[in-house]
């Protein structure tokens, strides 16, 4: 019995199929499909889940199961998604008012992260990503602080002239880093512009073309410069590798001439 357990719960494509039933079930039941059978297939779904860690746990113990970072964010999803099967079985009476089980409905959706583990190479992602965050953490404060140092400048500036992008420092902040991602910051100066003098307007535009340049073009291209540069080291070590195999033929290959 616990073979053919094993056969069906440790299966990957399996597994795969679950995942893919479960994206639809959902994606049919936010589109307002209100079929019990949706609802069923979502718990049948949840309850596969849970029987795979189980059987998991149970094959390889929980120490073994634990060591795997899969299996931990398998574990994870699976605790905070079970309990939406209340939303199944209370949807209906007095318990469908309490506002935890809108909450318990929404836990369903992290089950779909378990797809990235199905991914090509996701390892090596995961691995490039996290030695480039690793690498690029003291570039990223630094851009933090630039962005809160500017806010909080800005906000002194402006937070009398344009209440609606500099009113607090959070405001201003956000409003910061809105301009640095270069999305429709151009509104900005306009609407100083708009309540002020035309020396003022063109004086704002002046400077928040600069603040644009400085961190949104040059600031984020250099942060994205260090990331990549960061995502990719794995590849250029194996690169440097090669060359330094290939230089050290060359050489003996010159020394047997030489002989």
């Amino acid at each position: 019995m616990s073979s053919k357990f094993n056969k069906i719960f440790l299966n990957e494509k399996i597994l795969l199929i679950v995942i893919i039933i479960n994206t639809l079930v959902i994606f049919l039941q936010e589109s307002n499909f209100k079929l019990h059978t949706y609802l069923y297939l979502d718990v049948v779904c949840t309850i596969f889940f849970v029987i795979e860690m189980i059987v998991k746990i149970k094959t390889f113990s929980f120490k073994g199961y634990w060591e795997s970072n899969w299996n931990r964010l398998d574990f994870i999803l699976v605790c905070i998604s079970t309990p939406a099967i209340l939303t199944t079985f209370f949807e209906v009476g007095i318990l469908s008012n309490l506002s935890f089980l809108l909450t318990l409905r929404l836990l369903r959706v992290f089950k779909l992260f378990r797809a990235f583990h199905f991914f090509p190479n996701i390892n090596k992602i995961a691995e490039g990503l996290s030695r480039a965050l690793s690498q690029s953490k003291a570039i990223l404060l630094g851009f933090f602080v630039i962005i809160v140092i500017s806010g909080l400048i800005n906000c002194c500036l402006f937070k009398n002239i344009a209440p609606e992008y500099f009113s607090t420092p959070l405001d201003s902040i956000y409003t910061v880093f809105r301009i640095f991602t270069v999305e429709g910051w151009y509104d900005i100066p306009d609407a100083i512009a708009a309540t002020t003098s035309p020396l003022i307007g063109k004086i704002s535009r002046l400077y928040f073309c600069l603040l644009l340049c400085g961190g949104g073009i040059i600031g984020m291209s250099f942060v994205n410069s260090v990331f990549v540069d960061a995502m990719a080291e794995d590849n250029n070590d194996k690169v440097i590798e090669q060359l330094n195999r290939i230089e050290q033929k060359l050489e003996e290959m010159e020394k047997k001439i030489k002989q």
